[in-house]
């Protein structure tokens, strides 16, 4: 009899499809308007992944898709509670702003948000957090290589892989 199986590399991209189309009805932080409150905001997109202070008084509400996404939107509000920008994180501008040696692990969380894994490798002392972020419709990853005392020591990029080696039958 033929076997009829449909291979897994297809069955992941038909259900990123369906989930693309669901989440199309959903509320995106990239189309809340500038001088939005902070309650309407939350009223629309729901509960932040993470909240962080700013140094004017105001707050950044964070809306993570990470581990699976590949998105993090910070929306900055003022002091009054008002949005005055609206950015996707995980982009090289903001890459490039992470200084090793001078950020730490802080200042990663509130730029980027929680990683979509942490992990440690041998060739270093210390967590090693991960993003996954699009790149010209490529996925990549960003490393950031935290020390014990959670000082940011080396940055690295590595691509993902889209093909998965045939299964062993």
């Amino acid at each position: 009899m033929p076997d009829f199986r449909i291979p897994s590399h297809w069955a992941r991209w038909a259900l990123a499809a369906g989930g693309a189309v669901l989440l199309a009805g959903c509320a995106i932080p990239s189309k809340v308007p500038a001088g939005a409150t902070v309650d309407a905001t939350q009223a629309e997109l729901g509960a932040p992944t993470g909240r962080y202070p700013l140094p004017d008084g105001g707050q950044r509400l964070q809306y993570s898709e990470q581990p699976a996404g590949s998105a993090v939107w910070n929306l900055d509000f003022d002091a009054a509670g008002r949005l005055q920008r609206t950015d996707q994180a995980l982009r090289y501008p903001n890459f490039d702003q992470v200084v090793p040696n001078q950020w730490t692990g802080d200042d990663v969380l509130r730029m980027m948000g929680r990683p979509a894994r942490v992990e440690r490798v041998a060739m270093f002392d210390g967590p090693v957090w991960t993003y996954r972020f699009n790149d010209m419709n490529n996925f990549r990853f960003i490393h950031v290589h935290l020390d014990p005392g959670g000082v940011v020591r080396r940055i690295q990029y590595t691509d993902e892989s889209l093909y998965r080696a045939p299964q062993a039958r």
